[in-house]
């Protein structure tokens, strides 16, 4: 999942005969992800005393609360990829929009790794999977019903697939796992090529009855009940459908709808949906009356403002920024009042495999040997910021090796001699000059882009940082391979979080040629290497969890072997927890704390 992204994406560049090509959009940058929550006495406004203590959010559920009403406030520095649930991959948007947008499947509520356990939301029960794992049947539950007070049913939710998946249209942001994975749908043209048979020939999904989907896939794909947990499970009435408009006024599902339109780069309101049933919905507390988001505030503001009470939550979950990160770690008054967890976000910087002279391995490893590992990692606020990672999958993931370590360094700070003897063999011992993008308003990016121009410089690499606004780098800017070729951008500073708790879920979309697409491409490094895209092809017909989790390792290890991303820490969040906040915990689910679980002691 990435850290945020995105425009109408053409299809993936490569397929091959398995049927999994790419057309991911987002992502990456990663993908940010925490947000900002959870109460104590002594912060925020100095209102309501919570009996908490340092970090006790990342394994325990802080100021439990029960209490209805009052209003949640977000805010955020940028704005969303998109409010509409089928045209998203930042992962704060994947959690907010389920406010709004029920799915098929939904993680568990809980604390720690037992966030990242399935369970049924729209769905009566868990999918039931036929012996090879390549048809797959979702039953609905009886009653659901939209705001306006029409049914919700199976073919919905096969329409607000096609929507996300399929055509020249399709919806830009978000993984295509969709298109790629179901089967007899190579030759549909999505829903909007036909206005009057707007789902004719998509037949990868049969929809029997109004309360029954059956997925029909090209593969054995034994993972496939984490993809339905993403947001394009929500369904949407074609009636209702505008296309990348309908972002403007959501059709809700879940226990809150719009208030007005939303108001890009401005604001989005949400009122309650007195069309929900609570009944159906076992996930979902639904506390606050009323959740405003705030779009396009600077991230000093916002974090002066959690601190004084006068916001509740960071919505891009990426913790506090630099200044007020040191203030409220070292501040015995508000140490209680953060966490600190470590979340299954990697953040580094892609090194692109097309733009010369980096199309040379042996370049792509002067890079990687240059690199200040401990300056990267100061970048993102030392120890509280995130723990050095030589490898891409972070620890919580089957398969993970903390051992693969293949550009080691003294003291973490780059080893210069190597460095250079890679530019030698690459035919640049001179170094050469290439440029690295960042998101304007993440203060951790742009010092992430500083640290490694410092380190590269001293082997004479020389690194011009160019930086672009957040709602459009991953897929305007980073995300458009043409414009990372036209503006020289060899290296991107990004982030990634799993869109599953596997290798499959974290790799797929950042690591496999197939996923190289036109916009909103995941795979900045335009890595197209036959072994890895084989074992893609391979692990997905594996039953056996160890078995999988080898395979991941060893495309973890060949991935670093070719140099294609310079991985600088595992994120750790400093998040804040104003006192009127109740039942603040790290969901694992989605490197965050869990949106739906929050509410306010606030009139």
């Amino acid at each position: 999942m990435s850290t945020h992204h995105f425009t109408h994406a053409g299809p993936s560049r490569r397929r091959r005969g398995s049927g999994l090509a790419t057309a991911c959009t987002a992502a990456a940058a990663a993908v940010a992800l925490l947000l900002s929550a959870c109460g104590d006495g002594r912060g925020g406004g100095g209102e309501g005393a919570v009996d908490a203590e340092f970090n006790q959010g990342e394994t325990e559920i802080v100021n439990p609360s029960d209490q209805t009403g009052g209003t949640l406030r977000y805010a955020i520095s940028s704005d969303f990829d998109s409010p509409d649930p089928g045209n998203t991959y930042y992962a704060f948007s994947w959690n907010f929009t389920r406010y709004y947008a029920r799915t098929l499947l939904t993680y568990t509520e809980a604390p720690g790794e037992g966030g990242t356990e399935l369970q049924p939301d729209l769905a009566e029960g868990m999918p039931q999977g036929n012996e090879d794992s390549t048809e797959w049947t979702v039953e609905l539950k009886p009653g659901l019903k939209y705001e306006d007070g029409s049914e919700i049913t199976a073919e919905d939710v096969k329409y607000a697939i096609a929507r996300s998946n399929f055509g020249d249209q399709a919806l830009p942001n978000g993984p295509k796992y969709f298109q790629e994975l179901l089967a007899d749908s190579d030759d549909y043209e999505g829903p909007y090529a036909d206005e009057a048979d707007p789902l004719a020939g998509f037949d990868g999904i049969e929809t029997p009855d109004d309360h029954t989907l059956v997925f029909h896939l090209n593969t054995s794909f034994s993972e496939f009940p984490y993809v339905l947990v993403q947001p394009q499970t929500a369904p949407v009435p074609a009636e209702a459908d505008r296309g990348e408009q309908y972002q403007s006024h959501v059709m809700s599902s879940g226990p809150y709808k719009f208030d007005g339109d939303y108001r890009p780069g401005v604001s989005l309101n949400l009122v309650r949906n007195d069309q929900w049933d609570a009944a159906t919905d076992p996930t979902r507390k639904a506390l606050p009356d009323r959740i405003e988001v705030q779009l396009g505030v600077d991230q000093n503001e916002i974090d002066q403002r959690l601190v004084n009470g006068e916001v509740d939550v960071d919505l891009a979950g990426a913790g506090v920024g630099p200044a007020m990160k040191g203030t409220l770690i070292t501040d015995d008054n508000q140490r209680h009042s953060v966490d600190n967890p470590q979340t299954n976000t990697l953040r580094y910087v892609n090194i692109n495999t097309v733009i010369e002279p980096l199309d040379d391995p042996a370049c792509r490893e002067a890079v990687m040997f240059a690199a200040d590992r401990d300056a990267l990692q100061r970048a993102w606020g030392g120890d509280t910021g995130g723990d050095i990672a030589t490898q891409l999958m972070p620890a919580a993931l089957p398969g993970a090796d903390p051992s693969i370590d293949l550009y080691p360094s003294q003291d973490n700070k780059g080893d210069l001699d190597k460095a250079r003897e890679k530019l030698e063999e690459c035919g640049e011992p001179d170094g050469f000059s290439t440029a690295i993008g960042a998101r304007a308003d993440r203060p951790t990016d742009v010092s992430t882009a500083e640290a490694l121009q410092q380190a590269l410089a001293r082997v004479g690499i020389d690194v011009e940082i160019k930086q672009y606004p957040s709602d459009s780098y991953t897929n305007t800017q980073a995300g458009s391979p043409d414009f990372v070729h036209e503006n020289d951008l060899g290296l991107t500073v990004y982030g990634w979080a799993p869109d599953w708790p596997s290798g499959y879920g974290f790799m797929s979309k950042v690591l496999d040629g197939d996923a190289i697409q036109d916009a909103g491409n995941t795979n900045i490094s335009e890595l197209d290497d036959s072994r890895i895209n084989d074992w893609f092809d391979e692990v997905v017909t594996v039953d056996d969890q160890e078995e999988r989790a080898s395979i991941y390792t060893r495309i973890d290890e060949r991935a670093m072997q070719q140099a294609v991303i310079v991985p600088a820490v595992f994120e750790r969040t400093v998040l804040y927890r104003p006192p009127h906040l109740t039942n603040v915990y790290y969901h694992a689910g989605y490197s965050m704390y869990d949106y739906m679980a929050l509410g306010t002691t606030r009139e």
